[in-house]
């Protein structure tokens, strides 16, 4: 007997898009379920079953897979945009399946980005839970003052946000600029970019090296490579 699941998971699943984004087809009735169409998110369904979106069948995949990629500056982390920016999924090549991204990097932002076919493996990296490490280089116009540093590292309030502990040191510097590395944990939007505006702090590059265990290594920017999911993950 096929298991069933939720609609919007195998959507999900098959590496279309978030499960959150699945169930807005379903609420703009883009999705059929054998030539039926889609009430409910919460509808279920099998390996059997033959699942559209629009015009286009989704399958599930098989194997979970994993890719790292060097997103360059100026680059948007979504499918759709409605000022005609560069996207990311510009970069993969076409040979490759539906792929989703795991969390997001903003348009001035660059280093790495993680990729799966699978919307519940993303899912489940994304969340605080999994308590992955997020590691940024920040490169700072001008200096920077230890004791702010240090409230940083305390945990700060910011226009009535509480941004939990991170920790920052600086790597490098010289009297133009100031290297920082930042880890955090949480990931609020924008984080970074908004303490470093918070305390006067222009930012020149703001790079992301890490995410939990996987590393950005030497891969050039707009590069793309498959990588070994951690047994942990």
């Amino acid at each position: 007997m096929q298991s069933k699941i939720r609609i919007a998971k195998y959507i999900a699943n098959a590496g279309y898009c978030s499960r959150r984004d699945a169930e807005k087809l379903i609420e703009d009735k883009l999705v059929k379920i054998n030539d039926q169409l889609c009430m409910h998110p919460s509808d279920t369904v099998t390996a059997n079953d033959k699942i559209t979106v629009g015009k286009k069948i989704v399958k599930l995949n098989q194997a979970i897979k994993l890719w790292k990629l060097y997103k360059p500056i100026k680059y948007i982390c979504s499918t759709k945009d409605e000022f005609n920016r560069k996207k990311i999924f510009d970069l993969i090549p076409k040979s490759f399946p539906r792929i989703i991204s795991i969390g997001r990097l903003d348009f001035m932002s660059e280093g790495l980005l993680l990729l799966t076919n699978n919307g519940d493996f993303a899912r489940k990296l994304e969340l605080p839970t999994t308590g992955y490490e997020r590691i940024y280089r920040v490169c700072i116009k001008g200096q920077v003052d230890l004791k702010y540093l240090e409230k940083i590292n305390n945990g700060i309030k910011i226009d009535g946000i509480f941004y939990k502990k991170i920790k920052i040191k600086i790597d490098k510097s010289n009297k133009n600029f100031t290297w920082l590395i930042a880890k955090l944990r949480e990931g609020k939007n924008r984080e970074i970019r908004n303490i470093c505006k918070h305390f006067s702090w222009p930012i020149v590059k703001l790079i992301r090296i890490q995410y939990g265990p996987y590393k950005l290594g030497s891969l050039k920017e707009g590069h793309i490579e498959e990588i070994k999911i951690r047994s942990n993950a």
